[in-house]
């Protein structure tokens, strides 16, 4: 069975002809930093409507702690930050993507906070910290630790007072409405009405990640790999689906959700040490705990392996009292919550799957290799960020690529004012209902365990080809079945999503970033310093 016939078109049976239609200038699946964005800029042009599967506020952008990164700060540079961006990628960034997301981001932050967004000020000053592999000290930061949910709340607000933008919650994007490689809109289930056509001249994915897809996560419930997955399914480009970033540390408490700890309290002085009381990190990296995230992650698990034990200590004990109230109220509060005093206490962490790097292929616009249809955020590939992530240039990316894509849509919009939309006749497959009860919770979890083991922070050739043959196990009675809820849907989508991280990480036979394969240790520039380009159209992996 060949994975085209794995992986249908569509994950609903529908007749366009018997549903609800609704229209819309611009169509925007996702509310995090990058949809809200893009919203505000379409409306410029036309009419908007956001869906988003979770409440408008549920996303990653909402637990983003640490900050955002900008030229900003006086000492640094545009060249300085473009240098620490490209290191960071070891060697497959966009160079001309890079160089445009770092000179336009200050405009764009400074627009953000002209919609009221506060940032930390000391003396009337923005304050600005350092992060790993950053040269300079040039993270903005909100509320000590809460500089995401600062930014969500300044967008949402600036959403709900534009007349020309609607919002609908708990709504779920099934599937791309596509004809003749031109995307007219989609399939959507509402919680309120089923299943629902939505029509748009153009449409904006901006649906996330899907940490999800790994047992251990800082990810949100909600990202399950929805865009990726419904790209794949309308043969859509994707690229670089094997680079997974790892957060190095994330709160270790059994039997709880692993929690992100902030990069930046590194960045003021926090030391990893193992559970001897002994600081590790300079045996692995000159720069110590402010190495590039894939090596601090890789040096953890390495140091777990190497004194037998289940996590790592993070040690903030030496900086003062107050510094820790003032800088990280959300995360002292949160460990207060698990009777850990971090004042006086080591704070447990372990790396848990954080951001996908790869995405939907797009240009330097965000038009991907679908007319009319654009991405931006997580579920996008720009090239930005190579093999690996430069901290805290997540929410710049969002913000940059927010403004073009909706600058596009909103542009577009307004030249094609009078033209009207005209609903296409589709029809999904017949009902196909082979197993009527799974589990798939049992699913869900099996799949978690298996990416975490096998396809996470290292890999090996072996392990992963069980993995992707696993997976096309389970996808024949999983993805051929039809489901009516959110839950199977999600699990249709993870084992998708799942499915081309595993294949794209066995091609590449190489390590690179956060791409680590132990039966393949050294970096190929000859055969790799490239990217793995995947399209179901064109049957990339069999």
């Amino acid at each position: 069975m060949t994975t085209k016939n794995i992986f249908k078109r569509y994950l609903v049976s529908f007749n366009s002809k018997t549903l609800q239609h609704i229209f819309t200038d611009t169509l925007i699946i996702g509310s995090g930093v990058a949809g809200l964005s893009s919203a505000i800029h379409a409306a410029k042009g036309g009419s908007v409507l956001i869906v988003t599967k979770s409440k408008i506020n549920e996303n990653c952008t909402e637990h983003a702690q640490g900050g955002i990164a900008a030229k900003l700060n006086p000492d640094d540079s545009f060249n300085q930050h473009i240098i620490d961006t490209l290191n960071t990628g070891h060697g497959i960034c966009d160079e001309d993507v890079v160089s445009g997301v770092v000179r336009e981001g200050p405009k764009r932050v400074k627009e953000l906070i002209g919609w009221g967004a506060k940032f930390d000020k000391e003396n009337g000053k923005l304050v600005f910290t350092k992060e790993g592999a950053h040269s300079h000290p040039r993270i903005l930061r909100a509320r000590g630790d809460s500089t995401g949910k600062e930014i969500e709340e300044t967008l949402i607000n600036m959403v709900k007072k534009n007349p020309r933008i609607r919002v609908f919650e708990h709504t779920f994007a099934l599937d791309l409405l596509a004809s003749k490689n031109t995307c007219n809109g989609i399939i959507a289930w509402r919680s309120r009405d089923g299943n629902t056509l939505i029509w748009a001249k153009h449409t904006i994915l901006a649906s996330g990640g899907c940490g999800q897809v790994y047992r251990e996560t800082t990810n949100p419930e909600i990202s399950t790999g929805d865009g990726i997955a419904m790209a794949y399914r309308a043969g859509i480009e994707l690229q670089d689906l094997e680079f997974v970033q790892f957060h190095p540390t994330t709160l270790y408490v059994a039997g709880a959700e692993r929690v992100l700890i902030s990069e930046t309290v590194r960045g003021e002085g926090g030391v990893l040490r193992n559970k001897f009381g002994e600081r590790f990190m300079l045996n692995y990296h000159p720069n110590a705990e402010l190495a590039p995230r894939d090596i601090v992650s890789r040096s953890i698990v390495q140091e777990i392996r190497k004194t037998d034990y289940t996590h790592v200590y993070l040690d903030v004990r030496h900086i003062a009292k107050e510094k820790l109230s003032i800088r990280f109220p959300k995360i002292k509060k949160l460990c207060a919550s698990f009777g850990i005093d971090i004042t006086k206490e080591l704070i447990p962490v372990h790396p848990s799957a954080h951001y996908m790097i790869g995405g939907i292929k797009v240009d330097q616009n965000g038009r991907t290799s679908m007319e009319n249809l654009l991405a931006c955020g997580e579920v996008s590939s720009t090239g930005l960020h190579g093999a690996n992530r430069l901290g805290s240039n997540s929410l710049l990316e969002g913000l940059v690529f927010g403004y073009r894509t909706g600058h596009i849509a909103g542009k577009e919009a307004a030249k094609n004012k009078d033209k009207l939309l005209s609903p296409r006749f589709f029809k999904g497959p017949p009902k196909n209902h082979l197993y009527n009860e799974l589990d798939l919770e049992d699913i869900k979890n099996s799949l978690k365990s298996i990416m975490w083991r096998n396809v996470g922070i290292e890999r090996d050739g072996k392990y992963l080809k069980d993995t992707i043959n696993s997976i096309k196990d389970w996808s024949k009675y999983i993805i051929s079945n039809e489901f009516s809820s959110p839950l199977g849907w999600e699990v249709q989508n993870m084992l998708t999503a799942s499915f081309l991280i595993a294949s794209s990480a066995f091609r590449r036979s190489e390590s690179r970033g956060v791409h680590y394969r132990l039966d393949h240790l050294n970096t190929n520039d000859k055969q790799w310093k490239k990217h793995i380009i995947v399209n179901n159209n064109k049957k990339d992996f069999e």
